[in-house]
């Protein structure tokens, strides 16, 4: 009997398996990205419901309003995006706003000084601002709470040291610049603050996706100890962001005397409060490390697209505003409670 290749008795044949083929993958999307994406959805069902139900809604003006109407919020919530995802909070954007206001309305008015010289002066006036509250919180371990509480009252109480009362702006040059329109299309128009908070957005997002200052921000905000042990600049980001925020702040209040044409101790009360829902509302979270500066552009976009739906319908109270945003917050603060328990990461 051959011996050559024959199987060992009781051994199973040899059997080729099939190649098996890998299971195909399923795109899944990153839970990080749930808030602005609801943000989103929320935002395109609001216009389509205004769309469907009041005549003229759907137009291009209507939207374009939103920019403009909103657009000293915009410059003030994208500063504020880059304190909360640095794991912070200011409290004092409100009321810089109001100090530029009356500020350059007293400059204008009062002292005549050109639009040109005193623009760039009151910027220049919240930047060292907020890098102040920005050297307190790091320099001495300081709650950003308290230190931006008190900046809140320190830059309000400021505004009626200046005037207790309304400063109306008729300066011929700074009328021009307010009432100045961009001409898009036939009907419709931006106006020049809605221009400005246009590219303050932009540069914000190219700020914070591709320099080392927004790569810093996004650490300091996941982790800050973390970050210490990594060699970033823990203590020029925390001092770069709240000066970026006075910064974004001073410019705002700039946009808001185009918008109001005056300067009054009491322009943008709670004007802090709004900007923080917005940021929140756009899917950024208040512990710090994930959001999105687009994402709060659509929170902002939100706020004012319920303030247009209100309007249009003409039978609801303005406070209804306050209500839905209310529930918004309520719904995002547990949207961001869920994605924070299922990250593993410390709220």
């Amino acid at each position: 009997m051959s011996q050559g290749h024959s199987p060992a008795l009781g051994a199973a044949p040899p059997t080729t398996l099939p190649a098996q083929r890998p299971a195909p993958t399923r795109m899944r999307l990153n839970p990080k990205y749930l808030p602005l994406v609801a943000t989103i959805a929320l935002f395109l069902a609001m216009a389509t419901a205004g769309s469907v139900l009041y005549t003229g809604f759907f137009s291009a003006q209507v939207f374009l309003n939103l920019l403009i109407d909103n657009a000293f919020l915009i410059i003030v919530a994208v500063g504020m995006t880059f304190v909360i995802l640095s794991g912070g909070i200011d409290l004092s954007v409100g009321s810089v706003v109001a100090l530029t206001t009356m500020v350059l309305a007293s400059l204008v008015e009062h002292h005549h000084w050109s639009p040109l010289t005193a623009i760039p002066l009151v910027l220049l006036m919240g930047t060292v601002f907020g890098a102040f509250m920005g050297f307190l919180i790091e320099r001495f371990r300081l709650q950003p709470f308290i230190v931006t509480l008190a900046g809140m009252f320190l830059a309000r109480g400021l505004c009626y040291l200046i005037s207790i009362d309304s400063i109306s702006m008729a300066d011929e040059a700074y009328s021009e610049m307010a009432q100045w329109r961009l001409e898009l299309w036939e009907g419709a128009s931006l106006s020049l603050g809605a221009l400005i908070a246009i590219a303050v957005l932009l540069l914000a997002i190219f700020v914070a996706h591709c320099t080392p200052f927004g790569r810093n921000v996004y650490a300091v905000g996941g982790n800050e100890h973390s970050a210490v042990l990594m060699g970033l600049p823990v203590r020029a980001t925390v001092i770069g962001v709240y000066t970026l925020s006075g910064l974004c702040s001073a410019l705002a209040g700039v946009v808001f005397t185009f918008y109001m044409l005056s300067g009054y101790g009491l322009h943008a009360t709670g004007m802090e409060l709004d900007a923080i829902a917005a940021v929140v509302i756009g899917g950024t979270l208040l512990t710090g490390g994930v959001g999105y500066v687009a994402g709060t552009l659509f929170g902002v976009l939100m706020l004012g697209i319920i303030q247009t739906l209100i309007s249009f319908d003409g039978t609801l109270s303005s406070w209804w505003t306050r209500i839905v945003v209310g529930v918004l917050l309520f719904v995002f603060c547990l949207l961001q409670r869920l994605l924070t328990h299922r990250s593993g990461k410390p709220s």
